[in-house]
Order: C-alpha cells, then structure tokens, then sequence
C-alpha cells in the first residue's frame, strides 16, 4: 500500500509540473508591417530608424541577402537593392505587442513583459496534455488572433527556455523538460548564445576549454563563480535546471532614467548640440513626471567620430523634475562634455539618484513665487500636448531640429513603450 501511495504522490507531482515559458516574436518589426501591408508578405523587408540611417531590423529574405541588424543604409541597399525598406513606427509595434501580452496572461498567472516582442511567463502542464501542446497551443493563438509570427520554448528554467526557443526559430514551439534532450540541445550551442554571456566573458572561459552551453552547465559551479561572479553562477544553476532567476510579472523599479541616441546625422554644432540637449531631457522629464521620481543628479554623455566621449556630470542642490532647474544642470553638463570642432554621434541625458517626488525636500532658498510659476507652466505644458500632440508645445532652443519633429518616425521611440524589464 506504501508503494502505491507513493506512485500515486509521484504521478500527481508530474502532472502538475511547474516550467518556464519563453515567447519571441519573429522579425517582429517586419511582421508588424506585414501584418498591415500584404504587399510585403515574401518580400525582402528592411525597417529603419536613426532617422533613416541603419536598418535596425530585417526579414528572413533581406538577411539571407547579406544586411545585417545595424548595417548603415547605403549599405543594405548595395547588398539588397530589390528590398523594400521602411520608417520605424513603435505605436503600432506597441499594439501588437500588448496584444501578445494578453494572450501570454491567458494562459499564465505571472508573465514577464520583457522586450517588446519577447515575454517569460510559468506554465504547468496541462491534465491530460503535455508541454509541447501547450507550447504549440500559444504560438497558434497568437497567429491566430494577431498574425504574428511566434516562436515558443518551455523548459524548466528562463534560461533554458530562450534557448530552447532560439533553437526552435522561426515559427516554432518546442518543449523540453527533459535532463537528457536538454543536454542534447546545449552540446550543440556555443556558449554565447546564452543572455548574459558576450565575447569577453567567452574569452575567459575558454582556457577552461568551457566553449559550449553543455560545457558551462557541466563545469565546476566554483569556477564558473570565481570567472564569471554571481551572475555567472545563477546561468550555471538556470543550464542545470535549477530555476533561480524569477519571473518578474512588475518592473523593478528604475534605478536611472535615460533618453538620448543617435543624431542620424552627426554635428559639431553647438547650436545643434544645444537643441538635441533640450529635446532628450523634455523626454526624460516626461519619464520622470510618469514615474513620480526627481533626479539628484544628471548625466551627459556624447560620444564622437573620433571615439572618444565626452562626459558631464552634476549634482542637484536638490532632486527635482523641474525643465528649469533641470536644463541648467544639463548646460552645465554638456559645457563638460564638449568637445570643441569634435564631431558628435549620439547624447544620452541620463538621470540618476532617483528620489520619489513626495520624499523630496523644498529648496530652503528659491522664492515661493518662482517654485510656482515654473509648476504653472509644466502644468499648461502638459495640458497642451495632451490634447494637441506629444510635443506640439516644447523649448523655442530646439528649432534647430525642425526636420526631427516633422518626421513622425521621431515622435514615439522604442524606451516610449512602457512596462518593459528592456528594450
């Protein structure tokens, strides 16, 4: 009777397994436009963004034409000139990316909202069914509902799930909970293809001839530990099926705030470098106004043609999300950063020491009179681009980019969909 009950104990855990699932969708940006345009189905698909400059994603066809993800696009057009190359439009990729995430919550009570195509979420096997149907299951619900292509992996940690998942692309579902087809599947993998692992941490596993997944999953837990730190050591319980990085269904608070990226075309310009400062840090102050936090202190960062990269760095008196108090810490910032005659690529305006804005302090010495006035008119700002357009009221000082605000490509950018653990 003791045996009995035991196997009975034993089936019951089985069934009610508990596993990992990760969704990515396919070419996601492509698909998107697919999804509205018919015309591109087949078609070698290139989507742009830095204002045009690089193509920032591409279709199955366009790849196997040689562009890759970043590639400048007079480039592509050398490699691909019959393809089909289109604006980036991230409100719409939002759409269908919400719409993945309600049927990823269907089916899980804890989904991790990650990228804005790709999704973690727990399963349990289904009575009576098995992982791999479910797998199958959510791939065509999503096709079904949305008309975009998914891939899905299960397994019993997030780690082995991505990989089962990019070992299954495009269009796939596959399950695999097994220790021995996990072993199968890992052999076969470089090392770097596991999140978390690039070419230097590559490099200094390599003379501990560790160059596979199933090489790392099998090494000294110590060793992994003492080359590749904590983070190391959790991908090598994740490789040996001990789940010990959790799904996060909320996003961890931010510990910064940035905004910022390409020019599209680089300057030397003051003047321009000027407007670009003005432009991110109205972005940044919408992302601290959302979040409820003030900056303690502000970062510019504008890296050149030449390489280097100019930093600035400054402290608030107090933390604050006030444009005025704000742009003349950035000013201050960029005076740091810049370069004269260097021609500069990118700016990123990052704010840090974040503070919740019920927990800062007034400032002792600015006259009440001004603290209000400057609120008065982030209220009216505010109230005018909600009902006009996202920046149909802004700072005169970004004139200079005329052509960036007319462009309706520029108006909602990827770090604009909220909710996300990343990009």
């Amino acid at each position: 009777m003791s045996g009995v009950c035991t196997k009975l104990l034993f089936m019951e855990q089985i069934q009610g397994m508990k596993a990992v699932g990760h969704l990515d969708a396919d070419c996601f940006y492509v698909s998107a436009e697919r999804v509205r345009d018919s015309f591109l189905l087949g078609k070698p698909v290139g989507v742009l963004g830095n204002q045009g400059a690089c193509v920032i994603a591409k279709s199955y066809e366009m790849k196997a034409a040689g562009v890759s993800t970043g590639m400048p696009i007079w480039d592509a057009l050398v490699k691909c000139p019959e393809g089909v190359y289109i604006k980036r439009d991230f409100r719409w990729y939002e759409v269908l990316s919400r719409l993945m995430l309600e049927v990823a919550r269907e089916v899980s009570p804890r989904v991790e909202y990650y990228s804005i195509d790709e999704f973690f979420f727990t399963v349990a096997e289904p009575r009576g069914g098995s992982f791999q149907v479910l797998a199958e299951s959510i791939r065509d619900r999503i096709w079904e509902r949305v008309r975009v292509p998914v891939t899905v992996g299960i397994a019993r940690t997030r780690t082995l799930a991505k990989l089962i998942s990019d070992a299954a692309k495009p269009f796939g579902a596959l399950a695999v909970v097994d220790r021995g087809a996990e072993e199968r599947l890992l052999s076969g993998r470089p090392v770097t293809e596991i999140t978390g692992i690039a070419g230097r941490r590559a490099a200094r596993l390599e003379p501990w001839g560790i160059t596979t997944c199933l090489d790392l999953a099998r090494a000294d837990r110590r060793l992994v530990r003492s080359l590749l730190t904590a983070s190391g050591e959790a991908l090598w319980w994740e490789l040996n099926g001990d789940p010990v990085r959790a799904i996060e269904p909320r996003r961890p608070a931010h510990k910064a705030l940035s905004r910022g990226g390409s020019f599209g075309e680089s300057t030397s310009d003051p003047a321009v470098l000027h407007a670009w400062l003005v432009r991110n840090l109205e972005r940044l102050i919408e992302e601290l106004e959302y979040h409820g936090v003030a900056a303690g202190r502000l970062t510019v960062a504008i890296p050149y043609k030449s390489g280097q990269t100019g930093v600035g760095q400054v402290h608030l008196a107090v933390p604050s999300d006030r444009f005025d108090l704000l742009l003349d810490a950035a000013r201050s910032a960029l005076r740091k950063a810049w370069i004269p005659r260097a021609t500069a690529t990118h700016m990123h305006v990052i704010a840090e020491q974040l503070t919740h804005r019920v927990d800062c302090p007034g400032d002792l010495f600015e006259p009440p009179a001004r603290a209000a006035q400057a609120q008065a008119v982030a209220r009216l700002k505010r109230a005018v681009n909600a009902r006009h357009g996202r920046f149909a009221l802004r700072s005169a000082a970004t004139q200079a980019l005329g052509p960036i605000y007319r462009d309706a490509a520029n108006a909602y950018d990827i770090c604009d969909v909220r909710g996300k653990s990343c990009f």
